[in-house]
């Protein structure tokens, strides 16, 4: 079943929930959608996305995962080159980012790692978030939140926080009691996740290397998604 999700022209401030349809958060019209409907994964097309600046938030399961592998690559690659570091250095070429991908591809099958794709209206890629399941027996009701990114020239329409909401809005529905994540300290996707309402834990010193080279901090978060049964 779709849900669709209206991010009307103007933006104005979201309370801390899970995003409903006709929620204004930013520049686009965004349909989330229960898994990838595009042809290599199995299943009809979408219809047309509405006129306009829209996007649109898809499940990508292993096929879609394999299907369009290049595709999130690429994305990465420019990602990377923007100045966001998600764990990778300066340099990062495409055959490296799709190698990266397909390692992935074991925790997909599986159902540890669940992934979601955002695509503008042109049918471009633009966006991606993960979360993956802790496999230890006392840590099943967690996950962590992996590699929200939106394309450099996608941003500013509330396609990440878009993103967030539906992976948070899954959590839920599996159950998820707990999310936590680690981003740059400082950083865009920082900003992104205080105004949706994450809890700052802490923040390490000199954590890991960023793109420029430079050791940077990150800070931790936390969040209970909505919805979830404890």
């Amino acid at each position: 079943m779709s849900v669709a999700v209206a991010l009307h022209l103007r933006r104005r401030e979201l309370p801390h929930r899970t995003l409903m349809a006709g929620d204004a958060v930013g520049l686009a019209v965004v349909t989330v959608t229960g898994v990838c409907t595009c042809p290599a994964c199995g299943a009809a097309p979408p219809d047309p996305y509405a006129r306009g600046m829209t996007a649109a938030i898809t499940a990508l399961p292993a096929p879609g995962l394999r299907a369009h592998r290049d595709e999130l690559a690429a994305l990465l690659v420019d990602v990377v080159a923007g100045g966001s570091s998600l764990g990778f250095l300066a340099g990062l070429d495409h055959a490296g980012a799709a190698a990266w991908w397909d390692s992935l591809l074991p925790a997909v099958e599986d159902g540890s790692l669940a992934l979601w794709v955002s695509r503008a209206d042109d049918g471009r890629l633009d966006g991606t978030v993960s979360w993956y399941r802790e496999s230890k027996p006392n840590g099943r009701h967690r996950a962590e939140l992996r590699k929200l990114m939106v394309h450099p020239a996608a941003r500013g329409r509330g396609t990440a926080r878009a993103l967030l909401a539906e992976a948070e809005a899954a959590a839920a529905r599996a159950g998820v009691l707990l999310l936590f994540l680690d981003t740059e300290t400082g950083s865009a996707a920082e900003r992104v996740y205080r105004s949706a309402g994450w809890t700052e834990a802490g923040t390490i010193p000199d954590y890991a290397t960023g793109p420029d080279g430079r050791l940077h901090p990150t800070t931790l978060y936390y969040k209970r998604p909505r919805g979830a049964a404890g």
